[in-house]
C-alpha cells in the first residue's frame, strides 16, 4: 500500500529510543517522508522533556502528520495530546504499555515514571482517529489494561496475537504489516 507523500510520518520511539533492528526504524527507512523525535541526552525517563520533544518536532512539520508510536512512547503521545492542540491526521499506537501494571526488571518501574510524571495517564479521547496495536502477551501490560487504555482515548483496538512488546528481544524486527495500519489512517 503507498503512503501519502504529503503526509509526514512521526515516529515517537519508546524510551529505548532509536534501535537500529526496530519496526520503527525498517518504518522511517521506508516512508518517503518519515522522522522521528530524536533521543534526549539526559534525564531520559523525564515526562515534561519527552513531550518537549514531540512539539519541539512537530513545530517543525508543516502539514498533515500521523504519528507512529511504540511502548512508552504511545503515553508520550497522550501526555503531549493533554498538553497541547495540534491538528494530527491520526495515530497508530502499537503495545502501550500499562503503568499500573508489573513490569520486567530489565525495564524502570512504573513507580519510577510515576515520580517523574508520567501518571496519572491522560484518560481523555484522544482528538484524532487512533488505532491501539495490542498484543496477547504483552508483559507490560495485560489485554485488559490495553483495552481499558484505548476505551479511554476513543481509539480502535487492533489485536496482532502474541506478539510479546512488538520489540527486537520478542523477535520482531521489520514489520512491514504496520505499514498497512499507518495507510489506514492516511486517508
Amino acid at each position: 500500500m503507498k503512503h501519502n507523500n504529503s503526509t509526514t510520518v512521526l515516529i515517537v520511539p519508546g524510551l529505548r529510543d532509536h534501535v537500529a533492528e526496530h519496526w520503527q526504524t525498517h518504518l522511517q527507512a521506508r516512508l518517503p517522508n518519515a522522522r522521528s523525535v530524536p533521543p534526549l541526552t539526559e534525564d531520559k525517563l523525564d515526562l515534561d522533556a519527552r513531550v518537549a520533544a514531540i512539539q519541539h518536532e512537530l513545530a517543525q512539520i508543516e502539514g498533515p502528520v500521523i504519528l507512529v508510536a511504540h511502548s512508552a512512547g504511545t503515553l508520550m503521545v497522550a501526555h503531549w495530546a493533554a498538553r497541547h492542540n495540534r491538528l494530527i491526521k491520526g495515530a497508530l499506537l502499537v503495545t502501550p504499555p500499562d503503568l499500573e501494571g508489573q513490569w520486567p526488571e530489565h525495564y524502570p518501574s512504573p513507580a519510577n515514571l510515576a515520580e517523574r510524571g508520567w501518571a496519572p495517564l491522560p484518560q481523555q479521547p484522544l482528538p484524532f482517529p487512533c488505532l491501539v496495536a495490542a498484543s496477547e502477551n504483552d508483559p507490560l501490560a495485560s489485554p485488559e489494561a490495553v483495552q481499558r487504555m484505548a476505551s479511554a482515548w476513543g481509539a480502535s483496538v487492533v489485536e496482532l496475537g502474541r506478539v510479546g512488546h512488538m520489540n527486537p528481544a520478542s523477535g520482531f524486527g521489520d514489520w512491514p504489516e504496520g505499514d498497512a495500519l499507518v495507510h489506514m489512517l492516511d486517508r
